[in-house]
Formats: C-alpha cells, structure tokens, sequence
C-alpha cells in the first residue's frame, strides 16, 4: 500500500460514532491537500477489506456525496442512527465535524 492510502484508512479508523470528518480534511491530514477524490476512491475500494465506516465521510458542505452513487440514504441513515441531525440536506459541520490533535 502506499504511504498516502495507509494514513487515509488510519484516519478514517479515528473518527468515532456520532461524528463525521471531511474528505478535504482527510485528505489534507494525510499529506496531499488537493486529493479528496483520492480519498472518495480509497474509501470505496477498502471499506469492506478494512471494515472502514465510510458513511462518516462527507463533502465539505456537510452534505451527502453517496446520493450521486445511489447509496446516500443508507449513509444519512447510518448517520441519524449514531443522533446525527440533517436539515435541509445536510449536517452541522460546526458541531459533529471530529477534529484530530494534529488539526
């Protein structure tokens, strides 16, 4: 594996039930700023392999990438299931973004 994937699983294995973290900010954490979609591709080639909780990913609007792909209302209600409250569409980013010591 690369150096760039191995920290975005390590990353995305950090963030704990009920809160939610950017692709942008993982992204960025990981050493490349400008690789969110590297991270959107990580995520939907490893979630299962690495047993990854891909729904708390989200774009940088707090909205819900997965409605493009089809899966957006399994991730908003994974989501509501850990009390995370949607309006109009998307998250508080404010309030269940999970920020590591790093940031």
């Amino acid at each position: 594996m690369s150096e760039f994937k191995d920290l975005v699983i390590k990353i995305i294995k950090t963030i704990p039930k009920g809160k939610v973290m950017t692709y942008g900010q993982i992204a960025t954490l990981a050493g490349s700023p400008r690789a969110a979609r590297q991270v959107a591709a990580i995520l939907r080639a490893n979630s299962e392999a690495e047993e990854l909780a891909w729904h708390r990913v989200v774009n940088a609007e707090g909205k819900l990438s997965t409605h493009k792909l089809g899966f957006g209302d399994l991730q908003e209600a994974l989501l509501k299931r850990e009390e995370i409250v949607f309006k109009s569409g998307k998250l508080d980013l404010g309030k269940y973004r999970w920020r590591l010591e790093s940031e």
